[in-house]
């Protein structure tokens, strides 16, 4: 007996139970899924990235145009007012002083 026990203890350790194939099975079939997640993540974004990259183009060239025609306003803004008599104020100001009181109709009573 104590043979038999020998090698049943010896190869039965080495063979896995059905629980931990089962675990194993489970691991291995999470990373596949974690695989193919990463894959398509990587492959969705290339794509965003090509779809995306004429736009950005566009959008940098609209917004260079945009910004030598606002340019082109602000010189010619800036020649209409050199050219205008300087004796003419551009901006008024009015003053009020609210240190005095105000004199209403009650108060001449």
């Amino acid at each position: 007996m104590g043979l038999s026990s020998f090698f049943k203890n010896l190869f039965g350790k080495t063979q896995e139970t059905p629980a931990a194939k089962a675990n194993a099975d489970q691991h291995t079939s999470e990373n596949k899924h974690i695989e193919k997640t990463e894959n398509f993540v990587e492959e969705t974004l290339n794509k965003v990235k090509e779809v995306s990259e004429p736009i950005l183009e566009d959008a940098v060239e609209f917004t260079n145009h945009a910004k030598d025609i606002i340019n082109d306003i602000i010189d010619s803004v800036k020649e209409i007012n050199s050219e205008t008599d300087d004796t003419k104020p551009l901006v008024y100001d009015t003053v009020v002083d609210i240190s005095e009181k105000a004199v209403t109709s009650t108060d001449n009573d």
